[in-house]
């Protein structure tokens, strides 16, 4: 008999996960709950609210679930792993005290500082007029500054403010207007870092740790970095950037310390170590970190994994993973989000998606905002898609990805023309 999962979740990431979870000849069924319409042709979706541990955890109970698989940052900060270890069952994800390191940027910062994590200078504040102190010194040094909410904003709680006047109305919005909630009860105001972003993933068993691939994400709406953020337009794997010396750089100055430092505060972290780096002059420095998989970074590192992921993910959620490797695909792999019109800002729903059954047989696509109306696939999110493509280079997956992403049509749809372009500046 294979083994039962539950993936937790209804974005693009989680149809990654679903999709390479599929693939493992130990894997007899799969739930995801709640899923997409994209999920539901690998795995059997339920009607379930992400937050609702206690459905959840009655769910995999009943099910006699093997392994619990999380995908969104909220229901780990909630403590659904905590929740589920409680009962017996085995799930792949943080605990909420060692979720903190995504949940509190406030923490995490603090956790940097006490253990010298490499990081943007930065103070925290429960003030607003204080704050503004702050980053008028930044801007007075003839640096910008960055402002974060302390909580979960979805990938928006963070500003990057050109000059001290948006700087200000960026800690109205989130400290005054309470735009992301109690999320914004405390705030961090830092340097802004020069250089080039890039994401790492790592996989801990709260002891040791798989190095998996780095990525990099576009953030911003528009080409060439423009407009307001998001919660990712894109990316592509092992950029240019993202050398040997640099991947033993991360993982001696960033990845293994904040392992021990987490051990050290009595949060072992088990799960995926999602490190959003700023690669400066000086290295590599934390941004942030995330408690999961990256969306959309998941779906370009998912198709690059060549080894069965289901022994790694149980492996760390039970505490051995010395011992495992993972191999990896050759080349690389590119991803373009397909966004509804209006997104960021308010968007459209219920516009009918065509074209799919276009695509070459090797494109992947993940959906993330989709639904189903009268069997007619319709969009219902600002992020509607990833198309992926996996090529010999990086060149050739950009070219393949958006020639096949032409093929796809939905009112207004729109998505960025330039993902990964940037690695063939750097090549």
């Amino acid at each position: 008999m294979g083994k039962k999962l539950l993936v937790v979740g209804s974005g693009g990431r989680e149809h990654a996960l679903v999709w390479k979870l599929a693939q493992s000849p130990g894997v007899e069924k799969i739930y995801a709950a709640p899923g997409n319409p994209g999920i539901s042709k690998l795995a059997e979706c339920v009607e379930m609210a992400v937050d609702d541990i206690d459905a959840l955890c009655q769910f995999a109970l009943e099910k006699e679930i093997d392994l619990t698989v999380v995908g969104p940052e909220a229901p780990l900060t909630l403590g659904i792993a905590d929740r589920f270890s409680a009962e017996g069952l085995l799930i792949f994800g943080p605990s909420a005290a060692a979720a903190r390191l995504e949940g509190s940027k406030v923490f995490s910062k603090n956790l940097f500082k006490k253990y010298k994590i490499p990081t943007a200078r930065f103070e925290v504040f429960d003030d607003a007029e204080q704050a503004r102190d702050y980053a008028r010194i930044l801007f007075d040094q003839g640096q910008k500054a960055v402002v974060k909410a302390d909580g979960l904003a979805a990938g928006k709680g963070v500003v990057v403010a050109e000059c001290f006047a948006e700087a200000s109305a960026a800690i109205d919005s989130i400290m005054n207007d309470k735009t992301f909630g109690a999320a914004g009860d405390k705030i961090l105001v830092e340097e802004c870092l020069q250089g080039e972003e890039l994401s790492f993933f790592a996989i801990s068993d709260g002891k040791d740790y798989l190095a998996l691939l780095s990525a990099q994400d576009h953030k911003r709406i528009y080409d060439h970095d423009e407009g307001p953020n998001t919660g990712g337009m894109g990316a592509y794997t092992n950029p240019p950037l993202y050398t040997g010396e640099l991947k033993h750089q991360i993982i001696t100055e960033v990845i293994e310390p904040t392992i021990r430092a987490m051990q050290a505060e009595g949060c072992p972290y088990q799960g995926v170590l999602y490190a959003g780096l700023m690669i400066t002059a000086d290295g590599p420095k934390v941004l942030e970190y995330n408690a999961r998989f990256g969306d959309p970074e998941a779906q370009v590192l998912m198709p690059m994994i060549k080894s069965d992921l289901l022994p790694v993910l149980e492996a760390a959620a039970q505490g051995q993973l010395p011992g495992r490797t993972v191999e990896f695909e050759a080349g690389a792999c590119v991803g373009v989000v397909l966004a509804a019109g209006g997104y960021p800002g308010a968007y459209q729903k219920g516009d009918a998606i065509t074209g799919l059954d276009q695509l070459q047989e090797d494109i992947l696509v993940f959906q993330a905002g989709t639904a189903l109306k009268n069997d007619q696939l319709v969009t219902a999110g600002g992020r509607v898609m990833a198309v992926v493509a996996c090529a010999d280079s990086i060149p050739a997956a950009i070219a393949k990805v958006y020639s096949e992403v032409k093929k796809i049509h939905f009112k207004d749809m729109h998505y960025r023309h330039d993902i990964a372009r940037k690695a063939l500046r750097q090549a």
